[in-house]
Parts: C-alpha cells; sequence; structure tokens
C-alpha cells in the first residue's frame, strides 16, 4: 500500500467536490503504475452507475482491454457501497483500500461485508488509509449542502 495513491485519489474527490458531487476519489494502480482515476459524478451525468470507483474500473478495463483487473489495487477515498463493492468483486480487483467508513452503506464492514460472502472472489481489504482526511471533506461537503439548503429555503420563504 503507498499512502500516494490516496492522495490522488483525494485529488480526485476535490475536483468532485467543486463540481458539487459528492467528494469520493477513486484510483487504480497495477504495479506501481496508475492505470485509472475517477471520481462521483452521478448529479452532473444524472447516472445513478457513476461512482468513482465504477468510473474507474470502466476506465481501468478500457486501458486494460478487458475486464478482470486481478493484478490491480483500487484505492477509494469511502469505504464502497453494495453496488461498488459488486463491481469489485465482478472485475477480480485484488486488493481494496479505503479511507473513511461509510455508516450508512459502507460494505466493506459498516453495514455489512459482501467480500466476506461465498463469492467467487475475495479482495483484500483495508481501510482507515487517511481516514481524517477523507472523512473530512465528506464532512465539509454534507455541511455546505446543508447550508446552502437552510439558505434556499430561507430566501424562498421570504
Amino acid at each position: 500500500m503507498d499512502i500516494q495513491y490516496m492522495e490522488l485519489a483525494l485529488q480526485q474527490a476535490e475536483t468532485a467536490y467543486r463540481l458539487g458531487e459528492v467528494p469520493i476519489g477513486a484510483v487504480i494502480v497495477r504495479e506501481n503504475e496508475v492505470i485509472s482515476t475517477g471520481y462521483n459524478m452521478r448529479d452532473t451525468q444524472k447516472n445513478a452507475l457513476l461512482h468513482a470507483e465504477t468510473v474507474a474500473i470502466h476506465r481501468a478495463c478500457q486501458k486494460l482491454g478487458g475486464w478482470q483487473l486481478w493484478q490491480c489495487e483500487l484505492y477509494v477515498t469511502v469505504e464502497p457501497c453494495p453496488m461498488c463493492a459488486g463491481a469489485i468483486i465482478n472485475s477480480r480487483i485484488r486488493s481494496v483500500y479505503y479511507g473513511a467508513k461509510n455508516p450508512k452503506a459502507g460494505c466493506c464492514e459498516s453495514v455489512v461485508n459482501l467480500f466476506e460472502l461465498p463469492f467467487n472472489h475475495k479482495p483484500n481489504v483495508t481501510g482507515g488509509i487517511l481516514e481524517d482526511r477523507c472523512g473530512k471533506i465528506m464532512t465539509d461537503f454534507f455541511t455546505q449542502l446543508r447550508e446552502k439548503r437552510k439558505l434556499q429555503k430561507q430566501c424562498k420563504n421570504q
């Protein structure tokens, strides 16, 4: 595991933040080479499937010319949700490194651990990488979003 890849994932999360997206970033690495990156694009692209992990997986498959990413590691700023955990299993990613826990939808440990179930592939998982920074960007985003909505409601009521 290398912290520099989580730093790169955080840069992807910052891009999402600037676009008004939930700030999650992902990086796929093979043999110490960055293969692909991704960040959430659900709102800007109006597509529920465009989570940071699925974007990075899609791009890695395109670059490598196949769907099996068994030699790859995924670095993601927030614990993957059920959809992304399924994509990780199906793409055969070897290892997952994530930053902050996802208490509402995390499927590596928070809500459930899909990787412990009897699927045909079980990636290695390590959580808590740059956890404070990964959690802070999420907290800052949702705090700002709540403040924005509150102001919009106040303006509407005047």
